[in-house]
């Protein structure tokens, strides 16, 4: 069924593609394989983060012979060796020497958070140099855990998962870390398996975004690389390096690499994704909703589906977004597709104001995954924007506990000083210390965070440090949201007028998002433009009227002292 007919038509396959490109993998490698499109799947094929939770997609899968250290699992070191030379670059004085496979310690979670607080505290004593010294020491120590390989988690023995045990039925159940598990163990059994490590690279891409922990990165791409140096001309592993690519905000590369994966499969699936990650995160929205109509004839499914929803978000079109989004939910069957397009459609809702639906989406995410990152921080937020500020705060409180990212700590903190309760300035700037930790262990394992950086430090952070993010993201990419950070940083540094130009473009394309209208509105108001000013903070806070623990109260003043001016 596609997204633009209602006729319940058969998605295009081509079976003989899929059929070619396995046809030197033996029975074992092709349960796996099989195995592999349902683990990505299951999750919701999640794209590369932007202002909201970007979903990535990718399959993945040369005939170079591989080394004896390439054909044991137990003794690839070189992800914590790239993460020794992003110590090295920034400054650190840290030597490495590990013994690392791209196997993962799923017991070092708790680690993980306590040593992005520990980082957060250093922030907040050292800044500068040091911050960043620390920052890049701290995700060698983060990537060396992750990849550290070893039979044992949390003190227990981990039974050995035959082939037979990696099944797509594992895989989609939304266990992503049992389906890992499970592939790890086959492809300890099968090493010359490609498929099998293309698929375990887009399990970690996958891993990393749901769980938020950008230490999977450098252990996807060993296991892309895995891949590749098995059977050069796989889409599957080409396709998981353009996903790989997307999720570390390199879209340049991520469109390449998936064209270079269609060349051999027009129809891989992930690489249509992909493509049209690229092409929307870098602001080529005609070519996108090109590329999402290729995918739409070609592959129609959910992954798709949810893209087609956002290239028509992104345009104004939210009825469209929404029916799309609803067609694919009707359609989804397993916890991580539910879960997913459950929380695309709580985050349309929300966009619109409308957060007692948003509400109702959220909960039916968290019904099919308890743990869902994006579904828990959505749900905090529509409480938030509802009135219900407690339970929002209880929630974030609870979400940064075990994932610290930029988009929950930044609320978090802002929810404290609406509050304005004693000591809670305090722990809001304890929150925006560790987006700036977050940013930095990113930047550590690959990942470009000029976006994050320029929207949090605008508003919490160092307002030059901010234009100077900004300015970076917007020479790669010209989007609604760098459009929309570039201008909001330019106006925190006094640069009313420069940054009009750029609030315009941010709006231009009939994207509804209030906090893009109210910074519109407040930089048209430094620069003379009254009217115009009126018209969009009042649009703003008609449309979200809840968009900003913090910045819908700002709108409402500066809106209050335009109309006593008038």
């Amino acid at each position: 069924m596609s997204a633009r007919t209602n006729d319940g038509r058969p998605e295009h396959e081509d079976d003989s593609v899929t059929k070619n490109a396995t046809e030197a993998q033996a029975d074992s490698a092709q349960t796996a394989q099989a195995a592999g499109a349902a683990t990505v799947q299951a999750a919701g094929a999640g794209a590369a983060e932007t202002a909201r939770p970007e979903p990535t997609s990718a399959e993945a899968t040369t005939d170079t012979g591989p080394t004896e250290a390439d054909t044991d699992p137990d003794t690839a070191a070189t992800a914590a060796d790239d993460a020794a030379a992003a110590a090295a670059d920034a400054g650190a004085d840290a030597a490495v020497d590990i013994d690392a496979d791209i196997d993962i310690d799923a017991g070092a979670d708790d680690e993980r958070v306590a040593a992005v607080r520990r980082m957060g505290a250093a922030g907040r004593r050292w800044r500068g140099v040091q911050l960043g010294a620390c920052a890049a020491m701290l995700a060698v120590a983060l990537t060396a855990g992750a990849i550290a390989f070893g039979a044992v988690r949390d003190g227990q023995n981990v039974p050995v998962v035959t082939a037979a045990a990696v099944s797509p039925g594992l895989l989609a159940s939304g266990d992503l870390d049992s389906g890992i598990t499970a592939l790890q163990a086959h492809l300890r059994a099968q090493p010359r398996d490609f498929g099998g490590w293309a698929t375990l690279g887009l399990a970690y891409v996958e891993q990393a975004r749901t769980k938020g922990d950008p230490s999977r990165y450098p252990q996807a791409e060993q296991a892309l690389k895995r891949s590749l140096s098995v059977r050069s001309d796989n889409d599957q592993a080409l396709a998981g390096q353009a996903a790989l690519a997307a999720a570390r905000h390199d879209f340049a590369n991520a469109l390449e690499l998936a064209d270079r994966a269609l060349k051999l499969n027009p129809y891989n699936e992930r690489a249509l994704c992909s493509r049209i990650d690229a092409l929307v995160e870098l602001g080529r929205y005609d070519d996108a909703e090109a590329a999402v109509n290729t995918a739409d004839d070609r592959r129609p499914g959910i992954p798709v589906f949810t893209r087609y929803a956002y290239v028509h978000e992104l345009r104004g079109d939210v009825d469209t977004a929404r029916r799309v989004l609803d067609k694919a939910l009707a359609s989804s069957t397993s916890p991580g597709d539910i879960a997913y397009v459950a929380s695309e459609l709580g985050q349309l809702a929300w966009n619109q104001g409308d957060y007692a639906t948003a509400l109702t989406h959220y909960a039916r995410a968290l019904a099919a995954d308890e743990n869902y990152l994006p579904a828990l921080e959505g749900r905090a937020r529509a409480q938030a924007a509802s009135g219900q500020r407690a339970e929002a705060i209880k929630g974030l409180e609870l979400i940064v506990a075990r994932y610290p990212l930029p988009g929950p700590l930044v609320e978090l903190g802002e929810l404290y000083e609406a509050r304005g309760g004693e000591g809670d300035r305090a722990k809001a700037a304890d929150q925006y210390a560790l987006v700036d930790a977050w940013t930095a262990i990113a930047r550590a394992n690959g990942v470009n965070a000029d976006l994050d950086t320029a929207l949090a430090a605008a508003d919490h952070g160092d307002k030059a440090t901010a234009l100077r993010a900004a300015r970076d993201d917007w020479s790669r990419r010209h989007t609604v949201h760098t459009a929309d950070a570039l201008a909001w940083a330019l106006h925190v540094n006094g640069k009313d007028a420069e940054a009009l130009a750029y609030a315009r473009q941010a709006t231009a394309t009939g994207y509804r998002n209030a906090s893009f209208l109210y910074h519109r509105g407040v930089i048209e108001k430094a620069t003379g433009h009254p009217a115009d000013a009126r018209t969009h903070l009042a649009a703003a806070l008609k449309l979200n009227p809840g968009f900003s623990p913090l910045g819908a109260g700002a709108a409402r003043t500066a809106l209050k002292t335009l109309e006593a001016s008038k």
